[in-house]
């Protein structure tokens, strides 16, 4: 594509986004937009939004649509986004896909319409993905006792050390985060289907099939330009 323009990247926990995300930053050199970043980097900054932000996160509560509708709005005046960018957990509610569609007719610059794709890996797939996912606390390097295993049960190749499992990567917690994904994005996914801005490619497949479906696919909904 000639120019991507704002790039929706969804999929549940464990899909693979982050490694197709990179690789369509580095084809395209476009940023990843992260709303956990952009919270981070106004927090560390103390503005007044990152202020404010804080205050509502150490008593436990979660930042408004509002206020991250904010920060999205300033982060996309950056000089990096004027060739696109890929969304990375926003928009997360449909209030906020619909302030985003607002901000993009408002922005009489930006005449590209965002849109969204999804990556699809069965439940049991996924299971298996989060599930045996191991990792060396002392290289970092993951491992997946299924697909991926070390070469010794339960120990790094590199480090010699025991592999842990993050508490979120344990079975209850996984169908937990996996039913909270749907119902949560389900209204997101309708809302770009039916203005015809979405798509849905295979995840199941080796990561560089994934990577030539979503490309064909991203060109296909953006369409010629």
């Amino acid at each position: 594509m000639q120019t991507p323009g704002p790039i929706l990247l969804l999929g549940a926990p464990g899909v693979g986004k982050g490694t197709q995300a990179r690789r369509l930053m580095d084809a395209w050199h476009v940023p990843q937009i992260s709303t956990g970043d952009i919270l981070r980097d106004n927090v560390a900054r103390g503005t007044e939004l990152g202020v404010t932000a804080k205050a509502l996160m150490d008593r436990g509560e979660l930042v408004p649509d509002g206020l991250v509708n904010t920060m999205v709005a300033a982060r996309l005046e950056e000089g990096d986004t004027h060739r696109g960018y890929i969304f990375d957990g926003y928009p997360r509610t449909l209030e906020q896909a619909r302030w985003l569609d607002r901000h993009f007719a408002e922005a009489a610059e930006r005449t590209l319409p965002l849109i969204a794709v999804t990556i699809r890996v069965s439940d049991a797939s996924l299971l298996r993905r989060l599930t045996g996912r191991r990792t060396c606390p002392v290289c970092r390097q993951i491992y997946n006792i299924y697909t991926q295993p070390p070469t010794q049960d339960g120990i790094c190749d590199v480090e010699g050390a025991a592999l842990v499992q993050r508490d979120d990567d344990k079975e209850a917690i996984v169908i937990e985060r996996m039913k909270a994904y749907e119902q949560l994005t389900a209204p997101v996914i309708e809302h770009y289907r039916a203005q015809q801005r979405y798509a849905e490619v295979d995840g199941e497949q080796d990561v560089d099939r994934v990577f030539a479906d979503l490309v064909a696919e991203l060109g296909r909904l953006r369409g010629p330009q």
